[in-house]
């Protein structure tokens, strides 16, 4: 029995991983918020692992509030720089896998092809700086850190754009979505499944997989797009029209184009990976 460290465990992501554990019995998890383990405090995390028999961390934990951290610089390192390093430190210590997933936003979306592991990454915003600084920080410190780079997350759990969506489509005839930001959405639960399928191959296959990968659900759309599908999915009778960005100006600058390359994922762990459409129906059933 392999005992998995989840932290974040109560945001959208960690209660993923809450749906699928059962598919998991090789698996015991270990579910923590804030309240259970401060992971900003090294000291508390490392005093945590001595006192568990940690064999896996699945980093869950972020500084989420895009616009926020504009204003909010120290908090949004302290949990997305600081605290992952802590954690990579730990896990090296006591040879755990730490597994880390951080984000799109670390690119500046000026690409028009979608972006590899060795592209550049150069963001635009506090939150994606952040979180690029993290995957460095936790790499340079423990090499067999893998980190996975995910976009447009969404779930039946939490807040998220999915959910919002359904619930303006309810209350307003009309809503204006921006249409000029591409990328792909993720549904929280195949997230959830791929990073337990790689601690499974990273376990029964020992090779060297630290590193990093991207992972969404296959396709391309727009946020105006996506938005016009759940309204279809949902039976939705209000109107859904498309806006360019500068009619909805926000603090931090979105990626323009976010699309991952997830060749370097699926040939490693042998991954098949489900159209955001399909993925958005289950999760549009699940609500």
């Amino acid at each position: 029995m392999k005992n998995i460290l989840v932290t974040g465990a109560n945001g959208q992501l960690g209660q993923a991983i809450k749906k699928v554990a059962a598919d998991y019995p090789e698996f015991s998890f270990v579910h923590t918020d804030f309240n259970e383990l401060d992971i900003t405090s090294e000291e508390a995390v490392r005093s945590f692992f001595a006192q568990q028999e940690i064999h896996a961390c699945i980093n869950c934990a972020a500084y989420t509030a895009v616009d926020k951290a504009e204003g909010d610089e120290d908090t949004a390192f302290k949990l997305n720089f600081e605290a992952v390093l802590n954690l990579a430190n730990v896990c090296a210590e006591y040879n755990a896998q730490l597994l880390h997933v951080s984000t799109d936003y670390v690119f500046n979306g000026r690409q028009n092809v979608p972006y590899s592991e060795t592209d550049d990454a150069n963001p635009n915003s506090i939150y994606g700086s952040s979180k690029l600084r993290g995957e460095a920080a936790a790499i340079g410190s423990n090499p067999a850190t893998i980190v996975l780079r995910t976009s447009w997350l969404y779930s039946e759990f939490g807040v998220n754009f999915v959910k919002r969506m359904r619930e303006l489509m309810q209350e307003k005839d009309s809503l204006n979505v921006v249409f000029d930001q591409t990328g792909t959405p993720t549904y929280a639960v195949d997230l959830a499944n791929v990073m337990l399928t790689v601690l499974t191959k990273v376990w029964n296959e020992p090779g060297s997989y630290g590193g990093v990968y991207h992972y969404s659900n296959e396709g391309v759309t727009s946020w105006y797009d996506f938005a016009v599908a759940i309204r279809e999915l949902t039976n939705a009778s209000c109107t859904v029209a498309p806006i360019t960005s500068d009619k909805y100006p926000t603090p931090a600058q979105r990626p323009a184009y976010s699309v991952l390359n997830k060749q370097k994922i699926k040939d490693t762990f042998g991954l098949q990976i489900p159209h955001w459409r399909e993925s958005l129906k289950v999760c549009i059933q699940q609500l």
